[in-house]
C-alpha cells in the first residue's frame, strides 16, 4: 500500500470545476482534500492568471510509487493539458487547466519514499518553498513533515513560504469533497 500528497492547481478556464474533477476521479483512492485556496502566479511577477490551489491525501493498495506520477499525467490529460517541451530557464509558464504534483510518497512500512530521477523526483523538490503546495497541505496532514526540510509548520515560517502566505486567499465557498 501506498499513501501520497497531491498538489492541485488550476488557472485556465472553469479552474474549480478542474479541481472538482480531479477530486471526483480520485475518489476511489481519495482520504481526504483540502480546502481550496486562491493564489498568484508561480513564479511571483509572471503575467499569467491567478491559481486555485488545493492538495489531497490519497491511498493505493498497490506497492508502485510510481503509480502516483501516473495517475498525476492522467488527471492531467483528462483535463485537456498538454506538456511542452522542457521549459528553457526564464521562459514564463504556461497557464494550465490542471496541474498535479506528486509532493511526498509513503510506502507499504509507512516510511517516505525518496526518489531522484529526471522525472520523479521524492520529495518535490521544491514543496518546502511554495506556500500553495504548504498550506493545503497542513489543512489534510497538520502534523506533516517534509523529509530533509522539517515540519511543514516551521516551513511555514520560513522566507519565501513566510512572505507569500499572505498572498493566499482561502475560498471555504469552493468545497472540495469526494462524490462532488
Amino acid at each position: 500500500m501506498t499513501r501520497a500528497v497531491l498538489s492541485l492547481g488550476s488557472n485556465l478556464g472553469d479552474r474549480y470545476a478542474e479541481l472538482c474533477a480531479a477530486v471526483a476521479a480520485l475518489d476511489d483512492e481519495l482520504l481526504v482534500a483540502s480546502g481550496v485556496y486562491e493564489t498568484p502566479p508561480w513564479p511571483p511577477g509572471e503575467q499569467v492568471p491567478p491559481y486555485l490551489n488545493a492538495a489531497v491525501l490519497v491511498c493505493d493498495q498497490g506497492d508502485d510509487p510510481y503509480h502516483w506520477l501516473r495517475r498525476a499525467r492522467e488527471l492531467e490529460a483528462a483535463a485537456g493539458r498538454t506538456r511542452s517541451e522542457a521549459r528553457p530557464p526564464g521562459a514564463p509558464h504556461e497557464p494550465r487547466p490542471l496541474d498535479v504534483d506528486v509532493v511526498m510518497v509513503w510506502g507499504a512500512d509507512d516510511q517516505p519514499v525518496v526518489a531522484n530521477e529526471p522525472e520523479f523526483t521524492l520529495p518535490h523538490p521544491r514543496a518546502h518553498l511554495r506556500a500553495f503546495v504548504l498550506r493545503p497541505w497542513l489543512d489534510i496532514q497538520p502534523y506533516a513533515a517534509l523529509p530533509g526540510h522539517g515540519w511543514v509548520t516551521d516551513l511555514m515560517r520560513t522566507e519565501p513560504v513566510a512572505g507569500e502566505v499572505t498572498q493566499l486567499s482561502p475560498r471555504p465557498e469552493l468545497p472540495l469533497q469526494s462524490g462532488a
